[in-house]
């Protein structure tokens, strides 16, 4: 048994940089014994202290682990990052937004100004001569030029109903839904032709229900916004929102951000979602709004995660419309010198791919730091949101950590023992 672990342990060593660096540590605890057994023991000593080399504390794999074969149980498939591959990155990525729904798809014709169920309407009758109504707005006087024989009545606040009429004395129902106030004004003067001389009618909308659209979500005012003729835009009902509601990010501050927020718009049952930061003032994609519009704003950063030799493992916010991988790189430290091969960045990813049952396929990336040419491929090289980093552990890691915890294991032997001879 003594003897299987030693040799586990020897074969660790081999496979390091320095396969005799470990063993040397010990050999001076046993100066008397025979050379053979000597390396016997020290190499039994590291087995049973560590259990083997898969007991050394690791931030991750190698760069031959992730790319032994053995490992691909999933079936990723390995690419280094090269022109070719920011080529096929940048067809993948126009096909992909040229899929994807837009805002735009949903832009229809429509009027914000007509008469709905729940508006209520503030109503006024002016008559001049023969008139129906007691005449209680209207001034008297003749010293002005004024006939005393006109009259005005303005009616109390009146509701339209569910079924999108309204009720006036001397004309009973009126259907006003759909409709603006001006052609309520000439359907009102029309119904009391006849029964009052020359009436005229002022309509307008006091509490505007029907023509509204509703901003919910992560915003800092969610609530009702009222349309006008000025034709409102979607932008336009988010500002009125007061924007994106303020988060802390990644650096402290707590300003809200559109890069950080997603718009789901539905209209007439249909619902598409957009990057806030994706739509600019005046395109199609900021579509002129009409009434039962809904728009909700929703927080989704997009974010990547960092794993292996750097400095801290981390997932990290975008903060900003587009990242590539040199400036994720760089947002997380680098390679740690003391840890990380620079020769074996890589980045996983996963594709959606309708034509395997998982629905998605890896693929990993491979960037190598120790060529001058990565760099300027890293500068075009996009982030994607979930995609994670990984700064491989270099081979020459493993031995010195473990000379390191051999010292620390039989440094006060070593103590001891020097003390004695003393």
């Amino acid at each position: 048994m003594m003897l299987s672990r030693s040799r586990r342990a020897a074969r660790c060593v081999a496979r390091s940089a320095d396969p005799a660096a470990s063993i040397k540590v010990i050999l001076p605890m046993f100066p008397t014994r025979p050379a053979r057994l000597r390396l016997t023991l020290a190499t039994s000593l590291v087995a049973i202290a560590l259990g083997g080399c898969s007991t050394l504390p690791s931030s991750g794999p190698t760069a031959g682990r992730v790319l032994a074969r053995k490992e691909n149980t999933i079936g990723f498939r390995i690419v280094d990052v090269d022109a070719n591959v920011l080529g096929e990155l940048r067809g993948y990525d126009n096909a992909v937004q040229s899929a994807a729904p837009r805002m735009a798809d949903l832009a229809a014709q429509g009027d914000n100004d007509t008469v709905g169920p729940g508006d209520v309407l503030q109503i006024g009758i002016y008559e001049v001569g023969a008139t129906l109504f007691s005449g209680g707005g209207a001034s008297r006087g003749g010293a002005d030029g004024f006939d005393p024989s006109a009259r005005g009545e303005r009616f109390e606040a009146i509701t339209v109903d569910r079924d999108g009429t309204i009720k006036l004395p001397y004309i009973g129902r009126l259907p006003v839904a759909g409709r603006t106030p001006s052609e309520i004004q000439t359907m009102i003067e029309q119904s009391l032709r006849g029964k009052s001389q020359a009436p005229q009618a002022v309509v307008s909308v006091r509490d505007n229900i029907a023509n509204t659209v509703y901003v919910s979500g992560d915003v800092n005012k969610p609530g009702r916004l009222e349309l006008t003729l000025g034709r409102e835009r979607l932008l336009d009902a988010i500002a009125s929102a007061g924007g994106p509601a303020a988060r802390a990010g990644n650096t402290g501050t707590t300003a809200g951000t559109s890069d950080d927020s997603i718009v789901r718009f539905t209209r007439g049952g249909r619902v598409v979602e957009q990057r806030l930061s994706d739509i600019r003032s005046g395109t199609t994609d900021d579509i002129p709004l009409l009434a039962g519009d809904r728009i909700e704003v929703i927080r989704r950063p997009r974010t990547f995660t960092v794993f292996g030799a750097t400095t801290k493992v981390s997932q990290v916010s975008f903060d900003q419309p587009s990242l590539s991988l040199a400036e994720a790189v760089a947002r997380i430290g680098g390679p740690n010198d003391n840890q990380a091969d620079a020769s074996a960045v890589f980045l996983f990813r996963y594709y959606p791919d309708s034509k395997v049952a998982a629905g998605e396929v890896p693929v990993i990336y491979r960037l190598n730091m120790m060529k001058p040419a990565s760099y300027f491929l890293a500068q075009r090289f996009p982030m994607r949101d979930k995609d994670v980093i990984y700064i491989a552990n270099a081979a020459a890691n493993q031995p010195g950590k473990l000379v390191g915890i051999i010292n620390q294991l039989f440094s006060p032997f070593l103590t001891a023992r020097a003390l004695s001879r003393n």
